[in-house]
């Protein structure tokens, strides 16, 4: 593999899959969230992330709630165009699309901003708007302390990399892991700062400890009521490092791609590999949770093999793609492979090719 092919894939490792420093790179940030968000004295876990897919089943009534949906009165996304936001335009939730109307009003009232963004053919994106969205008892809540905005990021991709970034950057401040996808839920003040994110989040809190949509609405309604001047401070911070995030990247050339960065990026995915069934995205906190493929960390490992052999990143890569070829994720009839795979295993595939 050529340097600059390598600088390529080297970048590509770190930003899928190496944020890991970026907590220790931003103590003001970090510290500002924690203390914010720091409530030892609570019993329920305050605002958390959840990964970018889980395996959450389509809790409650779902039919029921789908019904409701398609049955009750239009919202304003009746007048949007957009076949995503048009999804909504039944919802209890009282949504604004993306706009200064939305922002006005959160200003005007004093109330923090719940953002969603997602897309027509996302599964996750299906089962919030059924779990959550269609729940009146959430709907009522929301109305009540927040200003709702619902956006396609079809049709809004710098509304939605703006606030991915943003999720990511939340995550390593306040040291929740994670990554990001869709939906894509986030918490902001009235002038659109990020306060706290997740993507698919259940409607209540889970037998299996995971924090429900309304507890952590009611957490973010708590400090914006009690620690207003701390939230919106942390907020400010994080909308900083964004701004910092999504300013022009320039690749270094490849003289500058230094033997420690890369040693630094294969400790990272070495730290990952699961030695079971492999793959390089394990995560201790959640064994049994989804996996996903990540072919450029795979493909990293492999171009240092063939630059000078080491077996051990070759065993690595040989192991994952092995795992993969002979499991569920891939379509043995159909060809191809699926998006990521529902267990540890490889073997209950999510059914969803994205090429």
């Amino acid at each position: 593999m050529s340097s600059r092919r390598l600088a390529v894939t080297a970048t590509a490792a770190i930003l899928l899959g190496s944020f890991s420093s970026l907590g220790d790179s931003l103590p003001g940030v970090a510290n500002a969230v924690q203390a914010v968000l720091a409530d030892e004295s609570s019993s329920t876990t305050p605002v958390t992330t959840e990964e970018s897919v889980t395996n959450a089943s389509d809790q409650g009534d779902s039919g029921k709630a789908k019904k409701a949906t398609e049955s009750g009165p239009a919202n304003r996304l009746a007048r949007e165009s957009s076949p995503y936001l048009l999804m909504h335009a039944h919802n209890p939730v009282d949504w604004y699309p993306w706009g200064p109307e939305a922002f006005e009003k959160a200003r005007t009232e004093n109330k923090p901003v719940f953002l969603s963004v997602g897309y027509s053919s996302c599964y996750w994106c299906h089962v919030m708007e059924r779990q959550v969205f269609a729940n009146q008892k959430i709907a009522d809540y929301m109305k009540e302390h927040f200003v709702c905005i619902k956006v396609d990021r079809e049709e809004r991709p710098d509304v939605d990399d703006i606030y991915m970034t943003s999720l990511i950057v939340y995550q390593q401040a306040t040291g929740a892991g994670g990554g990001g996808g869709w939906p894509l839920s986030m918490f902001l003040t009235p002038d659109g700062d990020p306060i706290a994110g997740a993507t698919y989040l259940p409607p209540e809190d889970s037998p299996d400890g995971r924090t429900g949509f309304l507890t952590v609405a009611t957490r973010v309604t708590e400090l914006w009521t009690d620690k207003k001047e701390a939230v919106t401070g942390s907020a400010a911070m994080i909308a900083r490092e964004v701004r910092r995030l999504s300013g022009p990247m320039v690749l270094a050339e490849p003289k500058d791609l230094t033997r420690e960065l890369l040693e630094t990026v294969v400790t990272g995915i070495e730290g990952r590999y699961d030695p079971d069934f492999g793959g390089v995205d394990f995560n201790e906190r959640r064994p049994d949770g989804p996996r996903f493929p990540n072919v450029p960390r795979l493909q990293f490992l492999l171009g240092l093999h063939h630059e000078n052999p080491r077996p051990e990143l070759l065993k690595i890569v040989d192991h994952s793609l092995t795992a993969m070829a002979k499991g569920g994720i891939r379509d043995h009839l159909g060809g191809g492979f699926h998006r990521y795979s529902t267990d540890r295993r490889w073997n209950v595939p999510h059914f969803e090719k994205m090429l």
